[in-house]
């Protein structure tokens, strides 16, 4: 302990602009604390030029770190037992790391960890991201490789609903499509002008957390690879990433993904595979004051049996929208709507399930930002729905986000 406490005060010490620390004398006694002026007691505390040098094979090295801190009281309607569940959260933690290796300056390897809770209650730390980012190999395209970005994710997170520490988007959502996750091992172009984005890639299709292996004792394990896509028209010639609040921009994207040989069929036929195939259309206005965005997305059935049909075939929509209230437009009072059906064997079987989002949110400052917010889950059963996720709950959540 005596060593951090000499060591903290040394580097603030060093880092003060307005104290040199070579005009400075301070002096420590035998409990460790250190004084700006000499006693029979103390001893002078030697502050040295010694740095502690970072060793790197690049010139340039950027850290960057995002979590999520939650606490969440969840009442579930259909439990009889412990129909009540308060519970303190760490939902994601990532770290970062941009090695800048090449002369052209947006060219960049990252790599993300991610630390999250697993279904044994560990928390554990997993690669999200891996990938050598290469700029401009073609006229305004760069291309991502390895483990990378999926089109849409990131797009969605970026520019429509910024609040993903609370829920995830559409097709992700366990009580929405649950079609696809936000990263992938793969290859993915990105293209970008003033009216135009475009993002096209090919991945293994399961996801970054996913068996891609074709194992015949998994469920999740698939043959074939994903063709992935998101094309954006920015109709006002803006681009609104991660600036809400200083831009005016309106977006048109069509994105979607064919996944061929995407997991084992529900026939139960050896090397019998369902593909993935869907398809969105997405809009979103914004202005400093306030946001509104929605969305259709469509999952066909591909099973070529009749008699079966696939688990992620179905369709459903999202609209979401926000107020922005303060000088810097600091308050925000958000909500959104999701609605997703799944398809059945017979038409008139298939169910509805909802999830209806309400809350406010406070932008403390660049780093911190608090939301507190409810979420309605609404959804009809019936004798085939045994989607995971799916009982009707009200959960009541605060959530701290936390980025540097």
């Amino acid at each position: 302990m005596k060593k951090i406490v000499l060591s903290t005060i040394a580097v603030l010490s060093i880092a003060a602009s307005s104290v040199s620390a070579e005009d400075t004398k301070f002096y420590v006694d035998d409990n460790g604390q250190v004084f700006t002026k000499s006693a029979s007691d103390r001893k002078p505390l030697e502050m040295g030029h010694k740095s502690t040098p970072v060793f790197s094979h690049t010139d340039k090295l950027k850290f960057s770190g995002l979590t999520y801190i939650g606490l969440t009281h969840n009442r579930y309607a259909d439990r009889v037992a412990n129909p009540n569940e308060t519970n303190f959260e760490l939902r994601r933690a990532y770290f970062q790391l941009k090695a800048y290796l090449l002369d052209d300056p947006k060219s960049y390897y990252r790599v993300t960890l991610d630390m999250h809770q697993n279904a044994e209650s560990d928390m554990v730390v997993r690669a999200k991201y891996a990938y050598l980012y290469l700029n401009n190999v073609l006229p305004n395209t760069g291309v991502e490789v390895g483990l990378a970005h999926r089109p849409w994710h990131d797009y969605e997170e970026h520019n429509a609903w910024y609040y993903r520490d609370i829920s995830k988007v559409l097709i992700e959502a366990k009580n929405g499509g649950d079609l696809s996750n936000s990263a992938d091992f793969g290859i993915m172009t990105k293209t970008k002008t003033e009216y135009f984005d475009a993002d096209i890639g090919i991945f293994n299709g399961e996801g970054y957390h996913s068996d891609f292996n074709d194992d015949e004792a998994s469920d999740k394990a698939g043959n074939g690879m994903s063709l992935e896509w998101r094309l954006t028209a920015h109709l006002m010639g803006v681009n609104g990433k991660d600036k809400q609040t200083k831009k005016t921009y309106a977006d048109a994207s069509f994105f979607g993904q064919y996944n061929k040989e995407h997991k084992a069929s529900a026939s139960g036929f050896a090397d019998d595979y369902d593909d993935l195939v869907f398809y969105g259309v997405h809009g979103v206005y914004n202005m400093p004051s306030f946001l509104v965005s929605a969305q259709y997305v469509k999952s066909e059935d591909t099973a070529e049996n009749n008699t079966f049909v696939s688990a992620q075939a179905g369709s459903g929509y999202s609209v979401n929208g926000e107020f922005r209230l303060g000088d810097n437009y600091e308050y925000r009072v958000l909500a959104r709507y999701d609605s997703w059906t799944d398809k059945e064997q017979v038409s008139s079987d298939e169910r509805e399930q909802t999830s209806l989002i309400a809350g406010v949110a406070w932008q403390q400052n660049h780093n911190v930002q608090w939301v507190a917010n409810m979420i309605v889950k609404d959804n009809e059963k019936d004798a085939f729905n045994a989607k995971a996720d799916t009982a009707d709950s009200k959960a009541y959540m605060l959530t701290a986000q936390i980025e540097f």
